[in-house]
């Protein structure tokens, strides 16, 4: 069940205003799309906070109340201060419930590739999200690959994924997604032996 928040509509723009309705812990924003002309508004950081933690995170589905009107939308901006990292503005993308919408879906990695870690390789993820297309109810809390059986030369792609039911993405099938390389101190030992072999008997 999506969560709800209030907002209210934001007259004053600037930084300064920005900044003193920071300190009142409300976060500046705007809401758009279907349609709709876009509302400058603020969300109480709080609220906001609590709308996010699900399992879907970021792609969580939030229903805005400003005024009299409720408007189903996605988080499609969320900027953030370059040092605190507290969140500083955020954007509202009205979506209808029936309809395709593209969302980044992070990736993450299950299991450990113990064939690769003995062979003194590393698992290296080439992208950290994947963009889906979806209905905003199936958007998918995360892209899980499983690399336990990941060995040394390995790549798996785009194509190789089993992506949840109703979605699909942009990418390109042979895209890779993860990749397995030795590692700097593995490559480095086999230059060592290899230089080894080739020089000449004394």
């Amino acid at each position: 069940m999506p969560s709800t928040i209030v907002a209210e509509t934001r007259q004053a723009s600037g930084s300064r205003a920005a900044n003193r309705l920071r300190l009142e812990e409300k976060i500046p924003g705007v809401i758009y799309g279907h349609g709709m002309d876009p509302v400058s508004v603020t969300v109480n950081r709080r609220d906001l906070r609590l709308a996010l933690s699900g399992p879907a995170g970021l792609n969580a589905v939030v229903e805005v109340k400003v005024g009299d009107k409720t408007h189903a939308t996605v988080v499609k901006e969320l900027q953030r201060h370059k040092v605190k990292r507290n969140v500083t503005h955020i954007d509202f993308q009205v979506v209808s419930l029936d309809e395709e919408i593209t969302v980044d879906v992070p990736v993450v990695l299950h299991g450990e590739a113990k064939a690769v870690l003995a062979e003194g390789g590393m698992v290296d993820p080439a992208v950290d999200t994947l963009p889906i297309v979806t209905t905003p109810r199936s958007i998918p809390s995360e892209i899980a690959i499983d690399i336990s059986n990941m060995q040394l030369g390995d790549i798996i792609r785009v194509g190789d994924l089993t992506l949840p039911a109703g979605a699909t993405t942009t990418l390109d099938p042979e895209t890779p997604v993860v990749t397995v390389i030795l590692s700097r101190s593995a490559a480095a030992a086999g230059e060592v032996a290899g230089a080894a072999e080739d020089a000449p008997e004394a």
